[in-house]
């Protein structure tokens, strides 16, 4: 256990992180929350002490009005060609941005959303990634693919520092739907604060032919303050270590997949969803109230197809492939079925324009 304990870097069990808001602009300063350091205007914490800035600057941290990522930003499917060498270029960033109405919070990002971006390649291609880690981040970051072959998933290879670059390949031998996220200690934090995303890998044979395709990830982010309370919010890494989040959302933050960035269809069209669980802690139960999963490729899995699924569930770290046909019009609620969640923020809307259908559904 004390090895685990090291290698994920949990040294924060006597102290918690400090980030204030700094007034009168609102840039919030931080200290780090597991005694790493990656320069000197951060000192490690120790036992019974409060972590502190030494040099506060106002303006470390760049102010995002929105990192939640929008659904339907997935690239196109890549698996009716021969394979190839791909390229993908990230870049970890430290950001404040609002959580919820009047609630900004530090996130993690990678290309400035929660989740970072969709990637995609084909079985048997070899992958180049290039992680860039912004000069202003207060951590080392780096990124573990569930899609590679090899100790780490590559995390060890590609720690980079502030300000510094590090690329990696690999092939990709496995098709499916993987995580992948920043391994940087304490690892945990690293991806409830933000650093997570999916990678898929396109069979060679190719999916079923779908009218559109969309993305979403569930995480958790724990805050010092309750749900729904106001005003800056600090991490914390105790509810986090209990596996208490305060916020369980859908796509980075509270409310981030209704309104205009609800997920958008037309009656009769096929969509397909790429869902993926950030965790840290909880299991997902992925549900669309009013539809019902005609396809279901559990964990990801696509070898494997269930069929008139209700629910499904997704492990934390884990991912799943649904697809369903809209046979009737209107709005429906993507959630977790865990359903008390719904007012920690796991939800999000599917709009289906067209014209509702009387036999399917209608008031006696």
């Amino acid at each position: 256990m004390v090895g685990l304990l090291l290698i994920f870097g949990i040294d924060f069990l006597h102290a918690e992180s400090v980030v204030a808001p700094v007034h009168p602009a609102p840039h919030p300063v931080m200290a780090v929350a597991d005694g790493e350091h990656s320069g000197d205007h951060l000192k490690s914490v120790g036992p019974g002490e409060a972590p502190h800035l030494l040099s506060a600057d106002p303006a470390r941290f760049q102010q995002v009005s929105d990192i939640a990522k929008n659904a339907s930003e997935v690239p196109p499917p890549v698996s009716h060609r021969s394979p190839k060498r791909v390229r993908f270029h990230l870049k970890a960033q430290e950001v404040v941005a609002p959580l919820a109405e009047k609630t900004p919070y530090i996130f993690w990002t990678f290309n400035r959303t929660v989740p970072g971006p969709l990637l995609r390649a084909r079985v048997g291609d070899t992958v180049e990634l290039t992680l860039e880690n912004h000069p202003t981040s207060s951590h080392d970051h780096s990124i573990d693919l569930h899609a590679v072959t090899g100790p780490g998933g590559g995390a060890q290879m590609i720690r980079v520092k502030p300000g510094k670059t590090k690329t990696i390949t690999f092939k990709a031998i496995h098709p499916g739907v993987f995580i992948y996220h920043c391994a940087t200690p304490n690892v945990p934090t690293h991806i409830t604060n933000g650093l997570y995303g999916l990678i898929v890998i396109d069979p060679a044979e190719g999916w079923r032919a779908v009218d559109r395709e969309f993305y979403v990830m569930q995480g958790e982010v724990y805050t010092k303050g309750e749900v729904g309370q106001q005003g800056f919010q600090a991490f914390s890494p105790r509810k986090m270590m209990d596996e208490r989040p305060e916020y369980i959302v859908l796509n980075g933050r509270v409310k981030a997949l209704t309104g205009a960035r609800a997920l958008q269809a037309k009656q009769g069209e096929t969509i397909r969803i790429f869902f993926g669980n950030g965790g840290v802690s909880r299991i997902s139960s992925f549900h669309i109230i009013g539809e019902i999963f005609d396809r279901v490729y559990p964990e990801a899995a696509l070898n494997h197809v269930l069929t008139s699924v209700q629910t499904t569930l997704v492990p934390a770290g884990g991912a799943a492939v649904v697809e369903l046909t809209l046979e009737n019009s209107g709005d429906y609620i993507l959630l977790d079925h865990a359903i008390s969640r719904i007012d920690r923020g796991a939800y999000g809307i599917l709009h289906v324009q067209g014209t509702p259908v009387p036999e399917l559904l209608s008031p006696r």
